[in-house]
């Protein structure tokens, strides 16, 4: 008998738990959280243009926490002076009117895909100039709403926003591109925007720019006040390093190598005017039109900027190449000018001594057989005044001849000549260009590399 019973009571036990586990299987999810969304989202029971209450129920305001990943950043216009990014945006908050029963924990949250059945927070980019949702296949965007009444927003959007530059540096420079985002109409007395906890910007692994480089980001809040309250505000200051090796291939050396062309007329020789004058105005006319290219792909600013004196300085050098020539030019012919005037003067001279002679010697033809000499004495009293004044003389050319500096004896080398002054400037100028050049770089280098660290630990970024 007792077994009977026991047997009777496994199988109603197993009954019991095969009608469970087919009621179980009866249950559609999806129908319950259409049945949760309209008792929560029905008509008469939700206003979406009240705004959740604050903290644990009170009148506070409310709480959206923020975080950002970014997807990619395409440009970084120095011209315009913005940049563009696209990136995935979520906000977070909690409404208490939108809690549900989870169904024991099977419902673990909501989806919806559109925003206006909800209250949203009123969130705009101050810095904003154009941007676009994304739309293909379906618009990046879902709601998800928790059993507790939390709220999680996302969307993926493209942004183009302002980006104020200072170039100075340029192109040594780092530049801090900043995203704002701020309430528009909720002050901070019923909206506060807090980041969220943990890790609230994220940045795609590998991200490429192709003249930058992504060296960190600081994320900081930027509350406003105006005349009609204080307004919440994020932003996230993202700091950007120049790819210094594009510029010193496409502009540094080549107008370094272009100066260093126009020292090649230093040893042509003087007479050669076509070849030098060729020379020297095609670098200069070269170097002209680089600086235009590159003044070109820059915005006009009222300061100078560091490729400014780079471009200035060798424009300078080489147009003081050719005035060089000009200069080797005109002492060339001065010159020669004045060596065909002593050539002259000494032929008149000598043709005015021959006449002297040929009239002396027709006056002695002419004289009185009789006529007789006067004789200077050969010997001096040393008395006489004219002998102490001859000693006085050799004394001077006696005298021991001072050492000459290097410099006078390497200039002595050449000719003191009119016409070889312009080899001398040549010479002089071989030495002199390559010099105050080498010397420039030390201190171009040197004083803008120095104030890029420089203007890192002021920026706060060491």
């Amino acid at each position: 008998m007792g077994t009977g019973h026991y047997f009777w009571a496994i199988f109603y036990f197993t009954s019991l738990c095969s009608a469970s586990l087919a009621n179980n299987a009866k249950i559609n999810f999806r129908e319950k959280e259409k049945k949760v969304l309209d008792q929560i989202l029905g008509a008469g029971k939700y206003d979406a243009r009240i705004r959740p209450s604050g903290i644990n129920g009170t009148d506070g305001p409310a709480i959206v926490r923020i975080n950002l990943f970014v997807r990619s950043i395409m440009t970084i216009s120095d011209i315009k002076m913005e940049y563009s990014v696209q990136l995935t945006f979520r906000e977070q908050w909690t409404d208490e009117r939108l809690k549900f029963d989870d169904i024991q924990g099977r419902l673990k949250y909501l989806t919806l895909t559109e925003a206006n059945r909800v209250w949203m927070p009123d969130l705009f980019f101050s810095n904003e100039k154009e941007g676009h949702f994304h739309n293909i296949i379906m618009p990046n965007v879902y709601i998800r709403i928790f059993p507790n009444g939390s709220v999680l927003y996302s969307i993926r959007i493209s942004l183009t926003l302002a980006c104020p530059m200072n170039l100075k540096l340029y192109p040594l420079d780092r530049q801090i591109c900043s995203l704002r985002m701020a309430s528009y109409g909720w002050t901070t007395n019923d909206l506060v925007f807090l980041w969220k906890e943990g890790d609230p910007v994220q940045v795609v692994k590998n991200l490429h720019l192709p003249r930058f480089t992504l060296e960190k980001f600081l994320t900081d809040y930027c509350n406003s006040k105006t005349n009609t309250g204080e307004y919440s505000c994020l932003k996230v200051d993202l700091l950007f390093k120049r790819e210094f090796s594009y510029y010193l291939i496409q502009i540094y050396i080549p107008c370094c190598m272009l100066v260093i062309v126009s020292w090649v007329s230093f040893w042509l020789d003087q007479g050669a005017v076509p070849a030098r004058v060729s020379l020297g105005v095609t670098t200069l006319l070269t170097m002209a039109t680089q600086t235009s290219g590159i003044n070109a792909s820059l915005p006009p600013v009222s300061y100078t900027k560091a490729i400014d004196v780079w471009t200035g300085v060798c424009l300078t050098f080489v147009f003081g190449a050719l005035l060089e020539f000009a200069l080797v030019n005109y002492a060339s012919r001065s010159g020669l000018n004045k060596a065909n005037m002593h050539k002259e003067n000494m032929k008149k001279k000598r043709r005015d001594l021959e006449q002297a002679s040929l009239d002396a010697a027709s006056d002695l033809l002419d004289t009185d057989s009789n006529a007789t000499f006067a004789m200077k004495p050969l010997v001096r009293h040393p008395g006489d005044p004219l002998a102490l004044e001859k000693l006085r003389q050799c004394e001077v050319h006696m005298q021991p001849p001072k050492r000459p500096s290097c410099c006078k004896t390497w200039l002595s080398k050449f000719p003191t000549r009119q016409c070889s002054r312009s080899k001398r400037i040549d010479v002089i100028s071989r030495i002199t260009f390559p010099l105050v050049f080498a010397l420039f770089n030390l201190v171009y280098w040197s004083t803008y590399l120095f104030r890029e660290e420089e203007d890192e630990v002021v920026l706060g970024f060491v």
